[in-house]
């Protein structure tokens, strides 16, 4: 996979496993913005990925220990996507300004995820199966 430094004057992390065997490569913040709705964290960093594969951005498990959760979920990186990988987050309603990442922290991580293009088919009716249209809860507590 490509990645570029968008700005080679701002320091940045390359992207990496922290431990064999993770699945996610760590991000770095190299900026912040603050305004009243979100807190959105610059990586300087662009990634090619590559053809049949999607970049899936999640917080990092040291969110809990933050008053902050990621806007989005999952954020959703296409391989056609070439801008700045930024990670933007909501304050929770017991916000401290002492419990937010700071710019050179790991705020986030990739996964590369393979994925197929199905065709898509308008039909009358969907095959039977035993679950059928039972929704929410419908397996039980």
């Amino acid at each position: 996979m490509n990645i570029k430094i968008i700005d080679k004057a701002i320091p940045v992390n390359i992207p990496s496993f922290q431990n064999s065997g993770d699945a996610g490569l760590d991000l770095t913040a190299t900026s912040m913005l603050f305004t009243d709705d979100y807190v959105e964290y610059g990586t300087n960093l662009a990634f090619e990925i590559p053809e049949g594969y999607v970049g899936l951005l999640f917080p990092r498990s040291s969110i809990s220990k933050y008053d902050l959760t990621l806007c989005n979920s999952v954020g959703v990186i296409d391989s056609g996507y070439r801008g700045e990988v930024k990670l933007r987050f909501k304050t929770t309603y017991n916000y401290n300004p002492s419990k937010m990442y700071r710019v050179g922290d790991r705020v986030g991580q990739l996964i590369l995820v393979p994925f197929i293009t199905p065709t898509i088919n308008i039909v009358s009716d969907l095959s039977e199966t035993k679950r059928g249209s039972g929704g929410f809860g419908s397996s039980g507590v």
